[in-house]
């Protein structure tokens, strides 16, 4: 797994990028959870993801349930289609905020 954080006015961007798996789904944990830890909003770009597995997904689970519980907001920017399968396949799609771009994170 690789990752950029781009902070941005009032956000920050967290773009994800290869296998999310049990491997480094610790250290994506902590990436969420340090980002919402400033207190900004948080996007996670997983478009350049190409395999997640379920501690990938808890991870952003986490991440979502803490941005909620802090008044944050939190989605998922442009969900690669892997990744999507998997959200569809536990029914997360109806549960993440999922937003094509940082343009529509913002509006």
């Amino acid at each position: 797994m690789q990752y950029v954080i781009s902070e941005r006015p009032g956000a920050v961007l967290l773009s994800l990028a290869g296998e999310i798996d049990l491997s480094n789904s610790p250290q994506a944990r902590k990436l969420i959870l340090a980002q919402l830890d400033s207190g900004h909003a948080l996007a996670v770009d997983l478009s350049a993801v190409s395999y997640i597995d379920s501690s990938g997904i808890a991870s952003l689970v986490e991440g979502y349930q803490k941005a909620r519980s802090e008044n944050l907001r939190f989605a998922l920017v442009a969900v690669s289609d892997a990744t999507m399968k998997v959200l569809q396949l536990a029914r997360l799609d109806q549960v993440f905020p999922l937003v094509a771009s940082m343009d529509e994170f913002n509006a």
